[in-house]
């Protein structure tokens, strides 16, 4: 399981009003293309959005899962982007003072990606989501 952190200048609350607004969900999570709907009760637990992944004109559409949630704190999703596979996605919000320290662990679980060895699959992962951290921490720091 591959995992990054990063530390966001802005408070826990700011990070997860991005994290619980589904509809931003391509603007912080790299692959993700566009939104297609929200379910009015996400992020709790089984709730979906529903996104498509890829580059327009090949565009995949698929949905991503809640399997755990503590607001404000913890958010762990089932990443799907069939016929690529899922991923299971575990992002913590730690405060440290008025900002927050993002965790960000994220493994394959069904699909091809299970079957690419660790060191390879991991470096992959590792440099997406320092990505996508990084699009995180600049949405939650300069959201009015």
């Amino acid at each position: 399981m591959s995992a990054n952190t990063r530390l966001v200048h802005a408070t826990p609350e700011d990070v997860w009003e991005v994290l619980a607004d589904g509809w931003l969900y391509p603007l912080w999570v790299v692959g993700a293309s566009r939104m297609r709907d929200v379910d009015e009760s996400w992020p709790e637990l089984g709730s979906r959005i529903h996104h498509s992944v890829g580059v327009w004109p090949a565009l995949i559409d698929d949905h991503t899962r809640v399997l755990e949630v503590t607001p404000g704190h913890h958010l762990k999703l089932r990443a799907r982007g069939w016929p690529l596979g899922e991923a299971d996605v575990d992002l913590t919000l730690e405060a440290q003072g008025a900002e927050t320290l993002v965790t960000i662990r994220e493994d394959a679980v069904a699909g091809p990606g299970v079957l690419v060895p660790e060191p390879i699959k991991g470096l992959g992962i590792k440099w997406r989501n320092t990505e996508t951290l990084h699009r995180l921490a600049l949405v939650a720091e300069n959201r009015p």
